[in-house]
């Protein structure tokens, strides 16, 4: 009787112990699930626009937050080793990159960069407060707003692999493309619940980017190529065909996002006018911050205010090579620069567009120099749907 006793008592023992195990062990794997919700907690915001529409102004906005984690056109490195292919034979290669750098996966760089690389092999790295800060770069703070130049002369050396590091201590990862052109493309990565990505469509009126492309022609001349196809042969635009290109990607992008197929993109994308921005920069920013789920501190408030009205007596704070100046005379200066003969044509090529976004056309050189005549149509006139703070119902 006592070894059965006895018996019985470790049996029962071990039925405690392993019941602690269970419960230990699935303790462990909620924890887990926890902490793997946690890594996919992070925000990935995708800048759309095209070339000189303001996208690297915008592209600074969220630069400069300690939240994010930037870059500027990771893409232009596709684009450089393939130019002799077209923009749309790249854009697969384009999301693929995408992809990987909002999984901090900086290995895709392998395919485009040298093996002995460091920072500064990166396109525009230096306008990333992120590659300029700590942990990428140990002479910055990660509140601190660090000059282009300054950055430069101090952290182009540090190992590639300190932007791996960087990207995954970030909550909200921030890239700014203008190589896309089809929305489409994007599906798998904006259905995919794990990489929470939001889509931020910057668009401008194609009269004024026209008048911005005319001061960069040598530098858009391969672009221009690949958009046209012309198996690597550099063109200008001054038949205005790119133009017509881009004023159709943001046709095709706007309304394949508004689509009511595109459901899944509903409080995913938010459609942002420059020259909204121009007017009312505080608020727009404010509006944007919110959709990316940032919080707009005072020294970003201040910031964004001197960049946008010009700096203050006495003050000396800028950030990299967006200049000090009043954003509205800038949105405005095409109609000074521009022939009424470019701008017919223009607006014969970009119509629907012009139409769809808001912009009003002119009909005479009398309507181009009166200043007071508002060309920007009242937004609750347009469909900026999926947007939370631009629905029209």
């Amino acid at each position: 009787m006592i070894r059965i006793r006895t018996t019985s008592a470790l049996v029962a023992i071990f039925l405690l112990i392993q019941a602690a195990l269970l419960i230990f062990k699935h303790a462990q794997q909620t924890n887990g699930i926890h902490q793997s919700d946690k890594k996919t907690s992070k925000v990935h915001i995708l800048i759309l626009s095209s070339w000189r529409s303001g996208s690297s102004f915008v592209g600074q906005l969220f630069s400069q937050h300690p939240d994010v984690f930037y870059l500027m056109e990771p893409a232009w490195h596709v684009w450089v080793t393939m130019y002799k292919n077209s923009a749309r034979v790249l854009q697969m290669a384009v999301r693929d990159l995408i992809r990987s750098v909002f999984l901090c996966d900086i290995s895709v760089f392998d395919a485009y960069l040298p093996g002995n690389r460091n920072i500064s092999d990166l396109f525009q790295w230096a306008v990333s407060r992120a590659l300029c800060t700590f942990p990428a770069c140990e002479f910055f703070q990660r509140t601190d707003i660090v000059d282009e130049m300054t950055c430069k002369a101090l952290c182009g050396k540090n190992p590639f692999g300190n932007v791996k590091h960087a990207c995954k201590t970030y909550s909200h990862i921030v890239l700014k493309e203008v190589r896309l052109f089809d929305l489409t493309v994007l599906y798998p990565l904006v259905t995919d619940p794990s990489m929470n990505l939001k889509i931020l469509h910057l668009v401008r009126d194609p009269r004024a980017v026209v008048k911005s492309r005319e001061q960069a022609v040598k530098a858009l001349a391969r672009d221009n190529g690949i958009v046209l196809n012309t198996n690597g042969t550099r063109v200008d635009d001054s038949k205005y065909e790119v133009i017509r290109e881009i004023c159709r990607s943001h046709v095709q992008i706007f309304e394949t996002a508004t689509q009511k197929s595109s459901s899944f993109l509903k409080d995913r994308y938010m459609m942002v006018r420059y020259e909204d921005l121009a007017r009312e920069p505080l608020a727009e920013i404010s509006e944007m911050y919110n959709f990316a789920s940032l919080t707009l501190t005072s020294k970003l408030e201040r910031w964004m205010y001197n960049i946008t009205h010009g700096l203050e007596p006495g003050k000396r704070e800028q950030a990299f090579k967006i200049t000090s100046r009043d954003a509205i005379n800038v949105s405005q200066a095409w109609r000074n620069n521009l022939s009424f003969q470019k701008i017919r044509k223009i607006q014969e090529v970009c119509k629907g567009a012009m139409k769809m976004l808001g912009y009003r056309l002119i009909e005479t050189e009398k309507e181009q120099k009166d200043l007071s005549l508002n060309l920007v149509l009242p937004r609750q006139q347009n469909q900026f749907a999926w947007s939370s703070f631009k629905v029209q119902k």
